[in-house]
C-alpha cells in the first residue's frame, strides 16, 4: 500500500469520529428520558426524609422540658436558693423587700410557686427578697411635735405586722415649749436597733399649764358660767336639778370648794345647778354632755347653736382635756347644739 492510499484511510477514519459522539449523545439522552420516571421517584423519597428529619429535629427542641419539683427556699439567704434553683434548672424574678425583722437582709420572705408545686423545668421562680429594716437605729426626736412623730412612725412602718419602733404612753410635764413639743426621750438617739424596741417620751403641757385661782361660783347665772369656762382653765362637771322654791332658777346653787388659794389649771370643779322646768324667755334650760377620749394637753373646743329661725352662733369657745364634758345652755326650743373638737364635730343635739 502506497503513502496515498494510507493518508485516505486516515482521512476517513478522522471524519467518521464526530458522527460515533453524535450517536452516544443520543444515546444516553434517550437513556435520560427512559428514567426521568426514577428521578422522580428518587428526588421525591428524599424530599420526604428531608422533611421527616426536618420534623423530628423541630418538635425534639419545642417540646416541653421535663417537670421538676419546686424545692422550699423560704428563710435560706438569697445565695443558696439561687444555687438549689439552679439544680432544679429554674430561673428566679428576684422582687426587694423591707422587712420588720433586724438582721434578715438578703433573706427569702416568699416563692411563687409555693415549694413542692411541679413545674415545667426552666419556668421561673418569683422570690421576694428581704433588703432589711427601714431603719437601723433610734433617731432625734426631741424638738419635734408628738403629734408629727407618730404620723412618720405610722408612714414609715405602715404594711408591717411589727414595726420596730414603738411609742409608750408619753410622760406630760409643764414646759415652756409648745404643747406636744418632746423633750425627751428614751433610748437616746443613735441607739442601735437589733429588734422592735419602746420608746419613752416627756412631752410639754405647754408653757400656760400651772395653777389658776380657786373659782366662787355660788349664784352665778348661765351666762356668768359660760363666760368662766371660755376664760379659765378649769374643767367644770355640772349637774343640775329642778329649781326649788328657794332657789333662783338658771343658777349655780353648789360647787366643790377647795382649801388651798390655788389648784392645777385644768382640775375638775363639780358644779350644781338649779334649772328652771319650763321655758324662760323662749328659752329651754339644759346640761349639754358628752363622753370624750383622753387628750394628752387641752385642745380647742366649742359648742355652736343652730336655732330653727335666724343665723347661728357660738354659745362657747374653750380648750378641755377631753373625758367628761358638761356646758350649760339657754337656747330656743329646736336647736340644734354642735360639740366641735379641733375643727371635727363629734356630736349633735337637738333640744326639745
Amino acid at each position: 500500500m502506497d503513502n496515498e492510499t494510507k493518508t485516505t484511510e486516515i482521512t476517513e477514519k478522522k471524519e467518521k469520529k464526530p458522527f460515533k459522539f453524535g450517536i452516544k449523545f443520543v444515546e444516553n439522552y434517550e437513556k435520560l428520558q427512559s428514567n426521568i420516571p426514577v428521578l422522580i421517584v428518587t428526588c421525591l423519597i428524599a424530599l420526604a426524609l428531608m422533611i421527616f428529619v426536618t420534623f423530628v429535629v423541630f418538635f425534639n427542641n419545642v417540646k416541653g422540658a421535663e417537670k421538676v419539683l419546686v424545692p422550699n427556699v423560704l428563710g435560706k439567704n438569697l445565695e443558696d436558693a439561687l444555687l438549689e434553683l439552679q439544680v432544679k434548672e429554674l430561673y428566679p424574678k428576684i422582687n426587694l423587700r423591707y422587712s420588720d425583722l433586724p438582721g434578715d437582709e438578703g433573706t427569702i420572705l416568699e416563692q411563687n410557686p409555693d415549694a413542692g408545686a411541679i413545674v415545667k423545668g426552666y419556668s421561673r421562680v418569683s422570690l421576694v427578697v428581704s433588703r432589711g429594716v427601714i431603719v437601723d437605729k433610734i433617731d432625734d426626736y426631741v424638738g419635734m411635735s408628738i403629734d408629727e412623730l407618730q404620723m412618720k412612725l405610722q408612714t414609715l412602718f405602715a404594711g408591717q405586722t411589727k414595726p420596730l419602733i414603738v411609742l409608750a404612753d408619753p410622760e406630760y410635764i409643764p414646759d415652756a415649749s409648745e404643747a406636744g413639743t418632746i423633750l425627751e426621750q428614751e433610748p437616746p438617739a443613735g441607739t442601735s436597733i437589733s429588734e422592735p424596741v419602746t420608746v419613752q417620751l416627756v412631752v410639754s403641757r405647754g408653757p400656760n399649764y400651772e395653777n389658776t385661782r380657786a373659782p366662787y361660783l355660788i349664784g352665778e347665772s348661765v351666762n356668768d358660767l359660760l363666760q368662766r369656762i371660755t376664760r379659765s382653765k378649769l374643767v367644770f362637771d355640772i349637774i343640775s336639778h329642778a329649781a326649788r322654791e328657794n332657789e333662783v332658777p338658771g343658777t349655780v346653787v353648789d360647787q366643790q370648794l377647795f382649801d388651798r388659794e390655788f389648784i392645777p389649771n385644768y382640775t375638775r370643779v363639780s358644779v350644781e345647778m338649779a334649772m328652771p322646768t319650763e321655758a324662760i324667755n323662749d328659752n329651754i334650760y339644759g346640761i349639754f354632755n358628752a363622753e370624750l377620749a383622753l387628750y394628752p394637753y387641752p385642745v380647742p373646743m366649742k359648742l355652736d347653736a343652730v336655732p330653727p329661725e335666724g343665723d347661728s352662733y357660738t354659745i362657747v369657745s374653750f380648750n378641755h382635756p377631753g373625758g367628761n364634758l358638761t356646758i350649760p345652755y339657754a337656747v330656743p326650743r329646736g336647736t340644734q347644739l354642735i360639740l366641735t373638737v379641733a375643727d371635727k364635730i363629734v356630736s349633735r343635739k337637738t333640744v326639745n
